[in-house]
């Protein structure tokens, strides 16, 4: 793959802060990729995130559908979204970005920020919508537009659909992955770093599913019982950033180090939270039999590398996570309908496809996840590009 088509590194004048914008390439004249705010944020962060959009988008091709895959971007901002200034700086950022996003970069929520957040701070800045690129891409723009909104109106037992389709993709990869290798779900354990948006509903459909969520990591550390955790209990419990009030913890729960997460007793591992969080150290501690990326580039390739050596199966992010951003565009562009039980239903579908998918062409390969999935990207690209076509 080629280099990134753009990239911009912006400084916002008031507070001296950086924000970034890749754009790794158009599809039909568009990209799409969501902005993250968070502390050391940096412009190799976002190209390498942006280059994952490009994967995850073109993984997600469906000829018969109607969701076209566009190309991949990513922004950032090199900023505590806690810091009191990190809204004023949000704006400031999407102002400067506007004529980017008006033209061809479509973004929305990721880590540090929530939809509603950047949906405000878009209005403040001028914009009609932070996906407002890809309006002259629809038939019936605002036929289009009203479905997405009601699905995003949508609440499942008081949560946001918007908020749970991404976890219910996850999950389904972590089934698809134990269907596959003949292990029931009754008795798995798993750990979960982060229980904000994606890790929490992750934790939620796996624990329907008849898993035993072990162990959870927030800021404050890790809470972990052998005999699983009450996760209906700490969902309710967490504010916004994810973190869980300790004073609902039950007498057989512990408190642990931050780190613990990786080392507990469980079978599945899945990182949540933050970019970078296994390294070639602390990799060493993990005992699980599949690490699942539902967070970006929460592996360092060094890692993977040692944890495959050792017979640990890593799930790539470009596929584990892609569900969130194509249930995006299945709703806009008409594929489901603004119900609940029709995208998790398609999101199932689809995610169960990809992974059996990618774990095949692993096996008949002989090589890992990751490189099966770009191998299925390599091979659809060409197709995409020939029929749609792209600027590099």
């Amino acid at each position: 793959m080629t280099a990134p088509l753009m990239s911009i590194t912006w400084t916002d004048h008031v507070t001296g802060r950086q924000g970034f914008l890749v754009v790794d390439r158009l599809v039909r004249g568009v990209s799409s990729g969501g902005l993250r705010m968070r502390p050391g944020c940096t412009l190799d962060e976002v190209a390498g995130l942006a280059r994952g959009m490009t994967m995850k988008e073109a993984l997600h091709y469906d000829p018969a559908g109607r969701y076209i895959p566009l190309g991949g971007a990513k922004g950032g901002i090199d900023c505590d979204p806690q810091d009191p200034v990190s809204y004023d700086v949000l704006v400031r950022y999407l102002r400067a970005m506007r004529p980017h996003i008006e033209s061809f970069w479509t973004t929305g929520e990721d880590l540090g920020l929530t939809q509603d957040l950047v949906d405000r701070a878009a209005a403040e800045a001028g914009l009609v919508s932070s996906i407002q690129a890809v309006y002259p891409l629809l038939d019936d723009e605002a036929t289009a537009r009203r479905r997405l909104a009601d699905a995003f109106a949508v609440e499942v037992d008081g949560i946001g659909l918007d908020e749970l389709v991404g976890g219910c993709g996850v999950a389904e990869s972590v089934l698809a992955a134990l269907d596959r290798a003949g292990v029931p779900y009754t008795g798995t354990r798993v750990a979960v770093q982060g229980l904000g948006t994606m890790g929490g509903a992750t934790a939620r459909f796996l624990t329907r599913a008849g898993l035993s969520i072990v162990a959870v990591a927030d800021i404050k550390g890790t809470i972990a019982n052998p005999a699983g955790l009450d996760i209906d209990a700490l969902l309710t419990a967490r504010d916004t950033y994810g973190t869980v009030d300790r004073s609902v913890l039950r007498p057989g729960d512990l408190e642990l180090p931050g780190e613990d997460w990786l080392s507990v007793a469980a079978e599945v591992l899945v990182p949540a939270a933050v970019s970078y969080a296994i390294d070639t150290t602390n990799q060493r501690g993990i005992t699980a039999r599949w690490v699942v990326e539902a967070a970006n580039m929460p592996v360092l390739p060094e890692a993977e590398e040692l944890l495959s050596a050792r017979g640990v199966t890593v799930l790539p992010d470009v596929v584990v996570n892609s569900g969130t951003n194509a249930w995006w565009w299945w709703t806009l562009f008409g594929d489901i309908g603004a119900d609940a039980d029709e995208a998790f239903a398609h999101t199932r579908r689809s995610m169960r496809a990809l992974i059996d998918l990618m774990l095949a062409r692993a096996e008949a390969d002989g090589t890992t996840p990751r490189a099966a999935a770009h191998a299925i990207v390599a091979d659809r690209l060409p197709v995409i590009a020939e029929r749609f076509g792209w600027y590099r």
